[in-house]
């Protein structure tokens, strides 16, 4: 009979105890119901959130609305990647489904890599409900969207494939003595009939029992009178008599004809083996959840040991030609092993404290180049507008919002009461610095995702955000206020303004990898260029964090100019000495350039 065409999309790899592995790519189907369960799961979450802190307001204030905005910011941002990153591949959604997060290579998902597919969800997300993602999934020939792209993964099928009921039900069975009385062949049907019966329809699993006792009933006069009762028994007897000391010998074929050896050793692998794969699943579907920080120290060598005998396994079934359910169920128990087992990222507090401030510095030194043109196409375009305001200060209606306007008309007065720009209640600062940092941290990975666009979005946003403050700066110094702005921006513009400008060249390195791969494909190239970038994405967090408190605290205080041009050039300090280590740590020994990749 003719096996139906598989349209299933499909990834081979290579463990590193030379087994292939074939690995199903998740669906479009079951990664967006994942998304949509993760949406309801993140969902609740903000909600408890919400309430938490209505309750916890009563008596803390400002603070628990600034923790409240930084938990919610980081929860809407974080929750993909700290799940996949963190949880082996899986969101509570994909676990859900199935589903799992891995490299291109088998092994399992790295933080970064997380974090980078997952940064890029505004650009897949666009426009609204993520039609470039879906469109993506459905056209790449590994199901990728963006993000997968620039982090080098693929969502594939990750459940292990439950035993059989007739198996499973049979692995209990004692040993049996005697020599296996049905051939290869047959036992290969009744197998198939036994492990299937439970699934088909009752009019179908009646016609094919009673062709199997038609078979087989002339050599047991003493049966059951039920076929199914009959063919149920045979199956556990013969499955016993085959697990036994002489299963390796095996009956004639009752025709006469001669046996085919390979079908006769994938029986023997499949009777024999199978307690063996029951057991192992267990232990992987235990790995897949807690972790191997669950087994003790005599479990894991052992859960290891296994799992080479089950990749051993996998190998014998395709040489044999074993049936497409079996090796389907060996492959996912060997993936499951290989992911747990070859997890390469170990995350502790000296590690994560490496890559802020010697990683991450030493990314954005790499790409100065790059850095360097963000700056430009952010002041360009800032001092043109500038320009044009001075020249003419009617266009400041049409070009500046309304807000802007407003408080350029209050500044004169306040100027002259000796009133800053702006300045809050001492209550009100924390959540201002809460609210500026999370919406300029936002800005950060907008531009930063903006690249994958040809570099086309990081851009639009840095021309647009140089454009806007020089306009405004423009339309204040027709009013004489430019000192009166300023003296706002110095304390936190130095932090602020460059984190925005390596945001941009971050998405720029995106945009570059596309158009110009240089000797790697674009694949390859988005996935190198993807790792450095998400260093500086990594220093340009730090930066609008330190800046967001500056302008909470200081720039929004009555502090004067002294202190805040002081706060401005400790500011300054900081970062060339953050710069420095980054150019020390690209320079030691060993250590090779932060965008080979790993």
């Amino acid at each position: 009979m003719t096996q139906p065409q598989d349209f299933r999309q499909h990834l081979e790899v290579e463990t590193p105890e030379h087994v292939l592995l074939d690995y199903e790519i998740a669906g479009i189907g079951s990664r967006a119901l994942a998304a949509i369960l993760d949406t309801l799961i993140l969902g609740a979450w903000i909600i408890l959130l919400f309430f938490i802190t209505g309750i916890l307001s009563l008596g803390l204030g400002a603070w628990t609305l600034a923790v409240f905005g930084v938990v919610s910011f980081a929860s809407m941002w974080g929750y993909f990647t700290f799940f996949e990153g963190l949880r082996n591949g899986q969101t509570p959604g994909k676990r859900r489904l199935g589903i799992r997060v891995v490299r291109d290579s088998g092994h399992a998902v790295s933080l970064g890599a997380a974090a980078a597919r997952n940064l890029l969800r505004v650009a897949d997300f666009l426009p609204p409900p993520y039609l470039i993602g879906a469109v993506a999934v459905a056209l790449h020939p590994r199901g990728k969207r963006l993000g997968d792209l620039v982090a080098g993964t693929v969502v594939v099928r990750d459940r292990p494939v439950e035993a059989p009921v007739a198996a499973a039900a049979a692995r209990e069975l004692p040993e049996a003595l005697g020599v296996p009385e049905l051939d290869d062949e047959e036992f290969r049907l009744l197998r198939e009939y036994s492990e299937r019966a439970d699934s088909l329809p009752a009019e179908v699993r009646g016609r094919l029992a009673d062709r199997l006792v038609l078979r087989f009933a002339p050599r047991y006069p003493v049966r059951a009178a039920a076929p199914d009762t009959f063919l149920a028994e045979l199956y556990g007897a013969e499955l016993a008599r085959r697990r036994g000391r002489f299963g390796a010998r095996q009956a004639q074929p009752a025709s006469g004809a001669p046996r085919a050896p390979a079908g006769g050793a994938v029986e023997r692998l499949i009777v024999r083996q199978s307690p063996r794969w029951d057991a192992f699943q267990l232990l992987a579907q235990r790995a897949t959840e807690r972790g191997l920080d669950s087994f003790d120290g005599a479990e894991l060598p052992d859960f290891a040991a296994r799992y080479r005998e089950v990749a051993a396994d996998l190998a014998r079934a395709r040489t044999y030609g074993a049936p497409p359910a079996v090796r389907t169920r060996l492959e996912r128990l060997v993936a499951a092993g290989h992911n747990v087992l070859y997890r390469d990222e170990r995350h502790t507090g000296r590690r994560a404290w490496q890559f802020v401030m010697q990683e991450c510095p030493a990314g954005i030194v790499e790409a100065w180049r790059v850095v360097l043109l963000a700056f430009l196409l952010f002041t360009l375009p800032g001092l043109a507008g500038y320009q044009l305001l001075r020249e003419r200060p009617s266009l400041a209606e049409e070009l500046l919002p309304p807000v802007m306007l407003e408080r350029a008309e209050a500044g004169v007065a306040r100027e002259r009461e000796g009133r800053g720009y702006y300045e809050a209640e001492a209550e009100a600062r924390p959540f201002m610095a809460s609210s500026i940092m999370t919406n300029n941290i936002g800005v950060a990975f907008y531009c930063f995702a903006g690249g994958i666009f040809a570099g086309v979005g990081s851009l639009f946003l840095l021309a647009f955000n140089g454009l806007a403050m020089g306009t405004i700066s423009g339309h204040f110094a027709n009013l004489g206020l430019l000192d009166y702005l300023w003296t706002f921006v110095i304390g936190h513009g130095v932090l602020e303004l460059f984190a925005i400008w390596v945001a941009g060249a971050a998405g720029f390195l995106l945009g570059r990898a596309l158009i110009a791969p240089g000797d790697l494909t674009r694949a390859d190239a988005l996935v190198v260029a993807g790792r450095l970038a998400l260093r500086m994405i990594g220093g340009a967090i730090l930066f609008l964090v330190i800046a967001g408190l500056i302008e909470g605290f200081v720039s929004a205080s009555t502090e004067s100019l002294a202190y805040r041009l002081a706060v401005s050039s400790a500011s300054l300090l900081f970062l060339l000495a953050y710069l420095s280590n980054g150019w020390l740590y690209l320079r030691g020994e060993g250590r090779g350039r932060v965008s080979t990749p790993a």
